[in-house]
């Protein structure tokens, strides 16, 4: 009798083990492609080309914009920029990644901002046509659009 106590008790023990496991296993879900480039028209931080960089863990994700010839046309302290980035969802409402996260950026610097936050469905194709980055700096609001889709192509989120 104490055999199958001791047999039982494993059994229940491997099991709990198990679904522990699965439930603090990390989630197998990816972002493709995690990088587009963009062509970006800025004003008065100039335009060019862009690169977006994105990550995802469930339903968080974030997106890091990033150009060299974009430039920063006064000095910007790090974590000064308040930052709102629209992207356009082909399968439903856009999505909206916020922040306030950047570096120290002298005059001229190349122009980095995120990553910033935002929320994401499973299957969300986002793409930076058809959105756009707006940008505070010291009160003054400059915003960031394309005329062109982002290559190799669109976010999508698993």
């Amino acid at each position: 009798m104490r055999v199958k106590r001791i047999g039982s008790g494993a059994a229940v023990l491997a099991g709990a083990l198990a679904v522990t496991g699965l439930a603090l296993a990390p989630s197998a879900v990816a972002v493709a492609p995690t990088t587009a480039t963009v062509t970006a028209s800025c004003g008065l931080f100039g335009g060019g080309a862009a690169t977006l960089t994105a990550t995802q863990s469930g339903t968080s994700a974030t997106i890091t914009f990033t150009s060299t010839a974009v430039t920063a046309p006064i000095q910007i302290s790090a974590n000064s920029i308040a930052s709102t980035l629209t992207m356009a969802n082909s399968t439903g409402s856009a999505r909206v990644f916020t922040g306030t996260t950047n570096p120290l950026m002298p005059i001229g610097s190349p122009i980095t901002v995120g990553p910033l936050n935002g929320t994401v469905a499973s299957g969300d194709s986002l793409n930076f046509l058809g959105g756009s980055l707006k940008m505070v700096v010291f009160g003054i609001t400059v915003t960031c659009t394309t005329s062109t889709t982002q290559l190799p192509g669109p976010f999508v989120f698993d």
